[in-house]
């Protein structure tokens, strides 16, 4: 195997399981998709690998092509229901070990989230989903977008009201 070989396979192992979840809160349970997108991403990583300036982590820069390719599958593909998608992912956040009555509370209280969360235009969906679902801290959703820290929180913070604002009414 020669060097790109092995840099691109240590960089696939390192960081596809990252990738991966990623792209399954992006679409929820399409699994099959997020794989695609998946694969895309690091194939798309390898021919652009020269692209790649160093100015954000590897992780980051592997983000906003899966982001970018999922993106693009969503434009030529209109039939994708992504509150179902949502309902997967927040589904996945539930607590187990809570009381039957708790787990039915907190299950129409992600209901309501995820119906306000369908209804944010974006980045504020994305940027919330990014923070609450996949635990990104501030700089790798900046990273992501190519702005500041400030912007990411202030993003985030605006999504939270209005999702509290939606729920309110």
């Amino acid at each position: 195997m020669n060097q790109l070989q092995e840099d691109m396979d240590i960089l696939y192992r390192r960081y596809y399981k990252d990738v991966l979840q990623y792209c399954l809160s992006m679409n929820g349970n399409n699994i099959a998709l997020a794989e695609d997108i998946t694969q895309n991403t690091f194939f798309k990583a390898i021919v652009k690998a020269n692209s790649f300036r160093g100015d954000c982590q590897v992780r980051t820069w592997l983000f906003r092509i899966a982001r970018n390719d999922y993106i693009s599958f969503l434009r030529k593909d209109k039939h994708i229901n992504r509150s179902e998608a949502m309902q997967y992912a927040l589904e996945q956040v539930e607590d187990f070990d809570a009381a039957p009555h708790v787990k039915v509370e907190n299950k129409e209280s992600l209901n309501e989230i995820l119906q306000a969360l369908n209804t944010l235009e974006e980045p504020y969906g994305e940027v919330f989903r990014l923070k609450t679902i996949l635990n990104k801290d501030y700089k790798e959703i900046a990273d992501l977008y190519g702005k500041t820290q400030s912007w990411a929180r202030v993003t985030y913070y605006r999504a939270k009201q209005k999702i509290i604002e939606r729920i309110s009414d």
